[in-house]
């Protein structure tokens, strides 16, 4: 599977299908059909009934809400104006915009483009308007818009959104709303009916519907933060952040990416487990911040050569590949060449359900590791530190970096650090007021200020704060630059 061709559902997706019904006659998933024995066959299954698709809908299709945002950007402008004032006149470089800030003309002359609009879905979680929703689906809108089922609209503001597990919290001024139930992702079984509702194109109430394909998938590009739920439900755009529920009308999952070669749905969905959502919209909800915490250890899978090869019984665990120093994966005494085989009691059959594990805890928490090392099982413990970014509102009613820089930043993801190859700094999300006309924009990695290197919106803001002109270390592409910002 290739990262590129993994497309949130805002754009390329949406909803994912049916789940299983309670009290259905067929397999469920607490009655599994027993397995054959070595070298002969299982016997057949029974047959079942379906789902009860309709009642699940009319329960839920009121909590079902759609959203539309908007989204104003700037452009470079890198024509002439009528008044023929000739942008690089005076430079050996022409009309190279790298260069225009160095020979006296300027920033760059912006252009108004017309707005962005977008659309995505999600559900009522609070009867005061609290509504659950993917972080891709709002994240750097001016203004988004909720739409409920009786065609009743509101505008909304973002409580909080945590781009490592693409999960946001919004609030419309409403109440008496109806909700739905959140049900238990870890109840799902591969083959279980799943259902979605959502709003694909637009197409508002529209139910989908298929059965759980895999859990636990580890994607490329997520930070291993995610033990997506895979499943077969046709997914359009508008899709996004609606809701996946099983077959007793709770919701297990929000579904947010395709996989796609061709930019369609082409059977494979994903949806954020529910738990997951819950952690962060609790700790969005409770405490106006969102905090992750962190072992600090590189791990791999483990093959059956590598298993053969470290003398395990079978491939599975986590092999430590590098510990981080002064991490809390080093004073637990973890090693490279380590193979993590519990977190906590839990059997780790892929590595990628350690990021999971950790991703859950807060930091502070301590994790007791079942490891494997020379041969033989050893206990460690580990106190969790918190995750670089931990602690920081990313929020879209308030900036995310002082109003007088006009920047709206968040933490680099590890995929977005490897790209860019740093280990810090913050991702330029939305941009206006003085870092637009000094042509900042959307997409730059903003390193330093001032020769201080900024890892979250709180150490720009305290960079910024009793300064009127900054010099902003701005990466782009493979080229770094210095940008001077005069600010208001």
């Amino acid at each position: 599977m290739q990262a590129k061709s993994l497309i949130p559902a805002l754009t390329l997706g949406g909803m994912l299908a049916c789940g299983a019904l309670a009290g259905w006659s067929a397999v469920t998933a607490n009655t599994e059909a027993p397995a054959g024995r070595p070298g002969t066959p299982p016997p057949p299954v029974p047959y079942g009934a379906a789902p009860n698709y309709r009642a699940i809908v009319a329960q839920n299709r009121a909590a079902v809400v759609g959203i539309t945002t908007e989204e104003r950007v700037s452009q470079a402008d890198d024509s002439d104006d009528e008044g023929g004032d000739d942008q690089g006149q005076d430079s050996p470089f022409g009309d190279d915009p790298f260069f225009r800030y160095f020979f006296g003309n300027g920033p760059m002359r912006r252009q108004n483009q017309p707005p962005v609009h977008a659309l995505g879905s999600g559900f009522i979680i609070r009867a005061n308007g609290v509504i659950l929703t993917n972080a891709h689906v709002v994240h750097g809108a001016t203004q988004i818009t909720v739409k409920l089922a009786d065609h009743r609209e509101y505008p909304a503001k973002v409580l909080g959104l945590d781009s490592k597990t693409d999960v946001a919290v919004l609030k419309i001024d409403a109440h008496d709303l109806p909700i739905v139930r959140l049900g238990d992702p870890t109840a799902l079984a591969v083959g279980d009916y799943v259902l979605a509702i959502g709003a694909p194109y637009g197409l508002e109430e529209t139910a989908t519907a298929g059965i759980v394909s895999a859990k636990g998938r580890d994607l490329p590009d997520s930070d291993h933060a995610v033990p997506f739920i895979q499943t077969d439900v046709a997914v359009n755009p508008g899709n996004s952040g609606g809701p996946l529920f099983d077959a007793t009308g709770g919701v297990v999952g929000i579904n947010s990416q395709i996989y796609s070669r061709s930019g369609g749905f082409e059977g494979l969905s994903f949806a954020i487990p529910i738990d997951v959502a819950e952690h962060v919209a609790d700790q969005i909800i409770r405490t106006g911040k969102i905090e992750h915490a962190r072992l600090g250890v590189y791990v791999q899978p483990v093959d059956q050569s590598l298993a053969r090869s470290f003398g395990l019984d079978s491939p599975s665990g986590a092999l430590v590949s590098k510990v981080e120093p002064d991490s809390a994966a080093a004073r637990a005494g973890l090693k490279a060449g380590d193979v993590i085989l519990k977190y906590d009691g839990r059997t780790l059959t892929d590595s990628g359900q350690l990021s999971a594990a950790v991703n859950m805890a807060a930091p502070g928490d301590t994790a007791t590791l079942e490891v494997w090392r020379n041969g033989r099982t050893t206990t460690l413990s580990a106190k969790l530190s918190a995750a670089p970014g931990s602690g920081t509102m990313l929020a879209n009613n308030g900036p995310g970096a002082s109003g007088r820089l006009g920047l709206q930043v968040r933490p680099l993801t590890a995929a977005e650090r490897n790209e860019a190859g740093t280990e810090s700094g913050l991702l330029v999300t939305r941009v206006s007021g003085a870092a637009a006309r000094a042509d900042i924009r959307r997409g730059d990695v903003l390193l330093a200020v001032d020769g201080t290197p900024v890892n979250t919106p709180e150490e720009l803001r305290s960079v910024i704060s009793r300064r009127s002109t900054v010099a902003l270390l701005i990466q782009r592409g493979d080229q770094r630059i210095f940008v001077p910002v005069q600010m208001s």
